[in-house]
Formats: C-alpha cells, sequence, structure tokens
C-alpha cells in the first residue's frame, strides 16, 4: 500500500489509475480504525479497481465542548490495518493541506435542514465541517465511488445531499453496521467503555429492536414508541439524548404508519461517553 501526503502526489497516483480505466473506491475516515472500517475498505474493493482510504482528524466538525486535541491517532496501526484489508493508498494529509487558509478561514459547505436536526441539533456546526470535508476530500481524490458506514446515518444522508447539490461524479455507497457479538455497533468510541459498560451499552441495540417490535405490532405511535424508548434507555443507566422513528428519506418527520420506510435513531450517553446506533425499518406491506 502507498501513502501519499501531498496533493499533486495524489492526483499524479490517481491520474495513473484513471488512464489505465481504473474505477477509484474511496473511504474517508478520521483514523483510530477497527473492524467496522476495515468492512468499507472491503465494500468499495467489490465494487472499484483501487481503493483509496484517507485519515484526516478534521478540526472543523469538532464542537466547543469535544476535545479535538484528544482524539486518538493511531497512524502507523491503521496503515497496518488498511493495508491488511486491501486498500492500494492512503492519503494521510494535515491540516494545512485541507486547510491552506486555516481551518478558522476556511470557506464552508452548509446543508440546510437536514444538518440542523438530530445529531446537528445536539452538536451544533458538526455537519457543516463533515460536508466541508467531505467536499475538499472529494475534490481532491476525485473517486467513481465512496463508501460510508450507515452507523452514521444522518451523516450519510447529510453526503448524499451535498453531493448530489453540487454535482459531484461520485457514487454514495451505503455499508452495513458491523456490530460486537452482543449487539452493540462498532465505534471508536467504544474503547472508552470499561467492560461492564460494554455489556451494558448492548441496551441501545436491544432498545432499536423492541422500537421496530413496537411498529411491526402496529400498537403504538410512534411518539408513543418514543417516549417508552428513551424511559427503558434511562431505566438502563443511559442519559438518552434521543430516540426518535424518521422517514428515511430525510428525518423531518415521522414515517406514515404502515406506509413509508423508516429509520429509527438512538443517541444516548454512558459514562461520559457518547453512543449512537439505529436500525432501517420497512413495514410489511410496503409498496403494495
Amino acid at each position: 500500500m502507498r501513502i501519499v501526503k501531498d496533493i499533486a502526489e495524489l492526483r499524479a497516483v490517481l491520474g495513473e489509475q484513471r488512464g489505465s480505466g481504473h474505477r477509484i473506491g474511496f473511504v474517508p475516515t478520521m483514523g483510530n480504525l477497527h473492524a467496522g472500517h476495515h468492512s468499507l475498505i472491503a465494500r468499495a474493493r467489490q465494487c472499484c479497481d483501487f481503493v483509496v482510504a484517507s485519515i484526516f482528524v478534521n478540526p472543523t466538525q469538532f464542537g466547543v465542548n469535544e476535545d479535538f486535541s484528544r482524539y486518538p491517532r493511531t497512524p502507523e496501526e491503521d496503515a497496518r490495518g488498511l493495508a491488511g484489508n486491501g486498500c492500494d493508498l492512503l492519503f494521510l494529509p494535515d491540516v494545512e493541506t485541507i486547510y491552506p487558509f486555516g481551518a478558522e478561514r476556511a470557506v464552508r459547505v452548509q446543508v440546510p435542514d437536514l444538518g440542523d436536526i438530530l445529531e446537528g441539533a445536539s452538536r451544533p456546526g458538526h455537519f457543516d465541517g463533515v460536508a466541508s470535508v467531505v467536499a475538499r476530500l472529494f475534490n481532491m481524490v476525485q473517486p467513481d465511488a465512496a463508501v460510508f458506514g450507515s452507523k452514521d446515518f444522518q451523516q450519510l444522508l447529510v453526503i448524499r445531499r451535498m453531493a448530489r447539490d453540487l454535482a459531484f461524479a461520485v457514487e454514495i455507497i451505503a455499508a452495513p453496521i458491523i456490530r460486537e457479538a452482543n449487539g452493540l455497533a462498532m465505534s471508536s468510541r467504544n474503547q472508552y467503555l470499561d467492560a461492564g459498560q460494554r455489556a451494558q451499552a448492548a441496551s441501545i441495540h436491544a432498545t432499536l429492536l423492541w422500537m421496530t417490535g413496537q411498529l411491526d405490532a402496529g400498537m403504538d405511535s410512534p411518539a408513543e414508541i418514543e417516549a417508552a424508548a428513551t424511559q427503558r434507555l434511562a431505566k438502563a443507566g443511559f442519559d438518552p439524548d434521543y430516540a426518535v422513528i424518521r422517514c428515511a428519506e430525510d428525518l423531518s418527520r415521522p414515517p406514515q404508519t404502515g406506509k413509508e420506510r423508516a429509520v429509527i435513531l438512538i443517541a444516548a450517553r454512558l459514562g461520559g461517553v457518547r453512543l449512537i446506533d439505529n436500525l432501517e425499518w420497512e413495514p410489511a406491506n410496503a409498496g403494495h
């Protein structure tokens, strides 16, 4: 696997690949990689000839109370994992490469409405930072396809909207959530949980499954299911941020009962660690 740090070298290598008619796949990350990230590389490998990953801890997506300096940085270990899982090239830029005029003075990309709700409301400005850095990376890499994990479902929708609105010629591919044996969604944040908390954190997935069961049974309104789920999480020792049922298209509202695809999203804190997860749901009579 080749490692490059500047845009000129990146474009030279990728230009050779395009000249050979190769389809380029891209997986942007912030590093501290685990099996969930490696599954994104595998998904890109399935549909592309040459796979690029980037590692960049993006300062503009960290909020006021989120410590950018403490985010774990493990580039050597990450590079070994990427090389062992089918990545062809690692783009490892510094802040000056991504933001030549400084992160504070950088041009911003905003995705209105979709970027302001749920995670966007809990972490103001977060999705502005995400959209801005992904737009830059898309311009630098110019991939044919880019793979994003479904665990960050709202982020996936934000990137789809941004790519379509700015006419990026890139296919956005969603990869399924990779889970621990107990159902806990794999996340870099899981390393901050002790063994007891890891077991306790499985309650998030269990609550998602319970919520889908309630929808399948058609017994309660979304608002009633949400209220009960919030209580379940609190009783399990969480500080819930939200537990909601939204239409899968844009998360703007609850789904029409029994008529359209939905996604159930949870964000909750456990011992100071903020965890997110989701499950997609489709009514039994969808399409009929």
